[in-house]
Parts: structure tokens; sequence; C-alpha cells
């Protein structure tokens, strides 16, 4: 914008219709009173020919100024769309991890790569899995889970895309010089069958997570099977956890065992999170759960709360906003079990 100091406008802005001294409405001898102020209503206006032009030229201004102030309303009411929380996601941008980044990572210390990266991971940044797929083993033993780090990783651990939770178990095992090998599972074993509590929950943790990334995953879900029964509520927890994270197709029954017959509270709710929401299952995996719990929510062997739980998995699970009503779920399973394709179970 031209800057007003350049262009005095005040000075320089010419009157359409100046008041002059031939306005009979300015002289004393005018239809007003002597020493009236003189009136600002442009020159001939008495004319009724340019009373109207004055009328249609205010109009037309008016109707200008209507029309583009809708335009700029319209445009505006555009905008305010993508303001809003409601409705489908808008992406801010192609979301792809920029060249400038890839250059700059191995100048970087180990953490600094890890943080980065798995903060792209979890907001969905194309090329950044790709880059702790190649970079992970390199970290093992050279990061820490540090306060950012750890941050990031809980907020990755709860990613609606499991790609993502894969992301933060490889580099929690990293965080923890684990290496993806069977001589790794071999050194666990026996801490996770026996011993003190705090290496033995450690251990049923760490194996449900190689299991996770390919490592003797038949094996990892033979341990923590072998501890989901055991006196100690602390072990039953972590073989619980190990197996949501394990996450493969024979570990959705005994978490729905756990659910339905474990004494703990604790331990029900665990395995119905790791059934609804937590862990490694996918979607499909967890459908196939959804017949089983809505038979919970009518079972008179369970307590009130873990009814509820049971309604709430299935709603965690399947998006349905019903009622907690048995007959409901039931009549909506029926309509709709036919899109679901469910994991057939052993």
């Amino acid at each position: 914008m031209p800057d007003e100091g350049n262009f005095p406008l005040r000075q320089h802005k010419a009157r359409l219709f100046p008041v002059t001294k031939s306005d009979p409405r300015s002289r004393p001898d005018g239809p007003g009173q002597e020493g009236n102020p003189i009136s600002f209503e442009p020159a001939g206006l008495g004319n009724p020919r340019w009373r109207v032009l004055f009328i249609m030229t205010v109009g037309l201004l008016l109707v200008a100024l209507v029309l583009s102030t809708g335009k700029a309303r319209a445009a505006w009411d555009e905008i305010s769309v993508f303001l809003k929380l409601q409705g489908k996601p808008e992406r801010a941008s192609a979301s792809v991890l920029s060249e400038h980044e890839i250059e700059g990572l191995d100048q970087m210390p180990a953490q600094s790569q890890a943080q980065l990266l798995l903060e792209r991971s979890v907001n969905h940044y194309r090329g950044a899995n790709d880059q702790i797929a190649s970079r992970v083993d390199r970290w093992r033993g050279k990061i820490k889970l540090d306060d950012q780090l750890r941050s990031l990783f809980m907020t990755a651990l709860n990613s609606d895309d499991l790609r993502v939770r894969a992301a933060a178990i490889e580099i929690d095992l990293a965080t923890r010089n684990l290496e993806k090998t069977s001589a790794t599972v071999d050194a666990l074993e026996p801490d996770a069958r026996g011993g003190d509590q705090g290496p033995r929950a450690n251990a049923l943790w760490d194996i449900g997570l190689l299991g996770n990334r390919g490592v003797d995953p038949d094996r990892a879900s033979r341990i923590l099977l072998s501890q989901i029964h055991d006196s100690n509520q602390n072990i039953r927890y972590w073989a619980v956890e190990g197996l949501a994270y394990l996450g493969t197709n024979d570990t959705v029954a005994p978490l729905l065992q756990a659910f339905h017959d474990d004494p703990s509270p604790m331990i029900r709710e665990r395995a119905a999170c790791g059934l609804a929401q937590s862990g490694m299952l996918s979607e499909k995996q967890r459908r196939s759960a959804v017949p089983q719990l809505i038979d919970f929510t009518d079972d008179a062997s369970l307590d009130a709360t873990t009814r509820e739980w049971a309604f709430q998995a299935l709603r965690d699970i399947t998006g349905a906003s019903l009622p907690h009503d048995s007959a409901a779920w039931r009549s909506w399973y029926s309509s709709s079990s036919a899109q679901w394709n469910p994991v057939t179970r052993d």
C-alpha cells in the first residue's frame, strides 16, 4: 500500500461536488436563516435530474459494497471450514521428510536422530520410518529414554498407526541395547520364567517386543503364556501386556480368558485394554474378539464393572455408538458381521 506521507490524499483528493457560494442554501438569502451552518449537500441536487443521478450512484455503490462483502464473507466461510475441529483431517503439507533433514541426520548425535525421526513418525512424515529402520541398529546402546524421548515414545506407542507403534518399539529396544536375535531371547528366558520380580517383569516385556519384531514369535508366545497364571499379580500383568504387544493371532484367546477369569481387576482391565486399543493387535484381530466380548456383557459370573469394561472394549474396537445393552449389540453384530471378515480363531 502507498505510504500516505508520500501521497497526501487529504490535500489532493478532488471533490466531486464542491460546495460553492452559488449554492442558494449557503447564502443568507436562501431558505435557511442567516448565520446557519453551510450545508454540505452536493450542489445542483435541486435539479431533479441531478438528484436521480445521485441516488442511482449511491445505490450502485451500496450494491457493490454488499456484493463485495458477500464475496468476502463467502471466502472467509470457506477458509473457516479448515479451522474447525470437526470434519475430515486437513493436511498441512505433503508430510514428507525433507531433503534438508535427511542430509543433516548424519551430523546429529544418535539421540537427536532418534528424537527427530520418532517425532516425524508420530506425525506421519513419509520416509521417517524408513530412516528409523535403516539407523536403529546403529543406535543400539547409544541412545537413552530421557524425558524427551520417553514422551515421544509414549505418544508413538498410542498412535492409531501400528507402523508408528512399531517404530516406538524398535527405539525402545535400542535404548536398552537389546539385539534382535534368538540369543537375546535365550538370555531373557530364565529371568522371564523365574527369579526376582523386577528382572522377570522386564524380561516378559522385552520378549513380547522382540516377538513382535519377528524374533521367535512362537517361542515368545509360549514363554508369556507360561506366566499368565502366576500367583504374583505383577508378573501376570506383564505377561498380559507382553501378549498384547506380541500381537499374533493366537494371543487374542488368552487375553479374552484373562479378561474373564483373572481374579485381579487390574489384570482384567489390562487385558481389556490390550484387546481394545493398546498393544500391537490389528483392527482385524481385535474384531475377532467381538462375539466373545458381547457374551461377556450379560455374563452373570462377571461383576458389573467387568461387564462395563466389555461394553467399553466393544465401542473402542468397533466405533459403534450403542447403549450398554447386550441385546442391542447382538442385533447390531448380527446385521453387520458379514462385513467384518473376522480372523478365524483356533
